[in-house]
Order: C-alpha cells, then structure tokens, then sequence
C-alpha cells in the first residue's frame, strides 16, 4: 500500500513536531506542581502561563480569563452545567441548536432530567441557524444560549456575532463551542461579543486531553471541579503542563498559519470537492455557505457512507461519516437530518476534513480511491443476492 493519506483532521490532528519539542522539557527536568511556592513550581508555572498567553492571544482575550481544562468536552459541560450553577434553578430554561456536538445535546439533555427547559432551535437546509429564531425562542427564565462557531460536519459557520448581540440585549449570557473554528479562521472574542468559548488542542495540532474555557470577565459561573485553588479558584486539579505546554506551542503555530488555512488548504478543499462532484456522478455537497476552509461533507446516490468508510481505510484513505464522537453509532447525522436532508442523501454521506500537512498529490490520489470505491460499492449492491 502508498502512504496513507489523512483526510479526517476534524476528528482529530497529528501532534506537530514543534508541539512535541514544546511538551518534551515538561515530561523531563520541569516536572515540578505549578502550585508550589519553590523554584521547582515556580519553572511550571512559567510554563502554564507562558501557555496561556499564547491561547489568550489565538482568541483575543485577556489572560486571565482563559481557563485550562481536559478537552472541549469539559469545556462545553461546564459552560451549561456552571451557568446553572452559578445563575440557574430547576425551571429555568437553556436556548441551544438542533445540530450541536454532542457534548452540548447531551447535556442538554442531562439538564432536561434536573428540571431545566431546553429549546432546540432548527436550522435552514444550509444547515445555518437563524438568529431571529434564537431571538424568538429567548424567555424571561432564559439562562443561557449556546450556538457553535462553526459545525463538525459541515464546517458551517453560524452568525454567533448576531445572536451575541440579541442575547446581550436579551441580558443572557451566550456560549459557542469554538473547537473546530479556532485556529482555522480567525476568532476574536471581543469581536463575536460572546460570554463563554470552548476550544481544545487536538483539532490544532496540540495534544489530546487539554482545552480551555473563555468566560467574560464578571460572566456567572461556578466552578466545574472543586477541591483546589488551582485556576484562580475556578477549576480544581493539579494542571496538565505537559499538555498545556503542548497547547501553547500549538496555540502560536495556528496563530501564523491562519492565512495557510484560509488560502491553500482552502484550495485543497475546493479541489476536492470538485473533483468528486465532476468524476463521480449523483454526488452533492451539504451544507453551502460560508464555512471552514478545511470541511466539505460530500453525499452520493447508492451509496452506504459507512461501507464507503470501510472501503477508503482499506485503500489507504481515513475519512468519517460525521462526528468522531458519534463513531460506532448507528444513528443517521444528527446534523444533517436537522437541515431536512432525505433518509438516503443523509446515509450516504462522507465528511472530509483537510489539514496543513495535507498536500495536492495526496488529494489526486484520494480523488482516484473515492472514485474506484464508490463505483464499486454501487456494482455491488446492484448484485444480485444468492
């Protein structure tokens, strides 16, 4: 077999190299505990917070309200658990979309069995929410809204400065999930004018098991994890500075190629994408407009997206049918059923997902694989059963 070629950068991204060089010194000699008064301690603190101006910088924010956690999925939890926490009661009520990450819908739903009300907003067939049904869906017991930056599946980018803007006049805190839009466009918090951002370090080429939560400065909040004055008193818990050491080095690097996500791998993107629709014939993209550079989610007729998976992996060719957090799952996309697409168009989809590391011989290459796969799999179901 060629080399394998990588084309599910939204799952997750391989670890940079400058990364890694970054972690190495924290795995080794600055092994010391961040919170400890002695010079051990102290060189782990110059990590973390070295760190953290560097993600404070990607986002535009102030330092001090970067809070380190395990991973987006901590981040969204405690952004709607905390808000609850820190505001809420049993009746109160919680504005989020229908097409969210499971780390919102699920806890969602865990909140739904505590007493609180929640409203899925729908989304258009672009799969873009409309922020005057955010804006109708807003009640006087609202306590938070929560509408991601840009979609997993799709790479649709949702009009969260304007839903900032009627929340803020609504006197209710919103909160996106940014993991998959940080660092491959830019983000400013100041500029959205949300209260609350999630971001994680394995979709930028950082290690797994590390994010941050953004929270506006005089945002209420309780803490997530108690039991230490770790994080200004917000998130207990000796920190992780090997892997935030990772984060940071991650957090610069995405900084300077942004414009590298939004010309050449944006390219990459439309290359493929084009040169799918134009070889192989029923196939259409989900989800138009504006979107990241590096997601196109393709569907073809006759096709079963989860035999096209297994078929591209064999070939050489990692690719997802949506959300890696959804994987094993026989559930249809969640996303696409929310944008009204039919049964058959949402089962035979394939989501692509480019990084930088990606290059156009390896998009040529996986262009001819798609192509032999999908006509294969079209032969095969044409067959007759013995």
């Amino acid at each position: 077999m060629t080399e394998r070629i990588y084309l599910d950068n939204s799952a997750t991204t391989p670890v940079d190299a400058a990364v890694l060089e970054a972690m190495l010194p924290a795995l080794g000699g600055v092994f010391g505990n961040a919170s400890s008064v002695h010079l051990f301690g102290q060189e782990a603190r110059a990590v973390v917070e070295e760190a953290r101006r560097a993600v404070a910088d990607l986002i535009g924010a102030d330092t001090r309200e970067v809070v380190f956690t395990s991973g987006g999925t901590e981040s969204n939890n405690w952004a709607l658990w905390g808000t609850l926490w820190g505001r809420g009661r049993p009746g109160d009520h919680v504005v989020t979309t229908r097409i969210e990450h499971p780390a919102v819908l699920a806890t969602c739903a865990a909140m739904e069995n505590r007493g609180v009300e929640v409203t899925r907003v729908p989304v258009d067939a672009s799969g873009r929410v409309d922020p005057g049904a955010v804006a109708a869906a807003v009640r006087e017991r609202t306590i938070l809204v929560s509408v991601m930056h840009a979609n997993n599946e799709t790479g649709i980018i949702q009009p969260v400065a304007e839903i900032a803007e009627i929340a803020r006049k609504r006197g209710v805190p919103l909160h996106t999930d940014a993991v998959q839009s940080v660092g491959k466009i830019p983000v400013d918090v100041k500029a959205l004018g949300v209260d609350l951002l999630s971001l994680s370090a394995h979709k930028i080429h950082g290690p797994k098991g590390v994010g941050a939560l953004w929270i506006r400065r005089g945002t209420p909040i309780a803490p997530f994890l108690t039991g230490g004055a770790q994080e200004r008193k917000r998130r207990a818990g000796t920190e992780n500075v090997p892997a935030i050491a990772g984060f940071g080095a991650a957090a610069r690097l995405a900084a300077g190629r942004l414009p590298e996500m939004g010309g050449r791998v944006s390219a990459l993107r439309d290359r493929f994408e084009q040169g799918a629709l134009g070889r192989i014939p029923g196939g259409r993209v989900n989800g138009r407009g504006p979107r990241l550079p590096s997601i196109t989610n393709l569907s073809f007729e006759r096709l079963e997206g989860e035999a096209a998976v297994i078929a591209l992996d064999l070939e050489g060719v990692a690719a997802s049918t949506g959300s890696a957090c959804s994987s094993g799952s026989l559930e249809p996309s969640h996303v696409l059923r929310g944008m009204g697409l039919r049964p058959e168009v949402v089962q035979s989809s394939l989501r692509f997902s480019l990084g930088r590391q990606n290059t156009e011989g390896e998009i040529d290459r996986a262009l001819d694989i798609l192509g032999k796969v999908v006509e294969r799999l079209r032969t095969l179901s044409r067959s007759p059963r013995r």
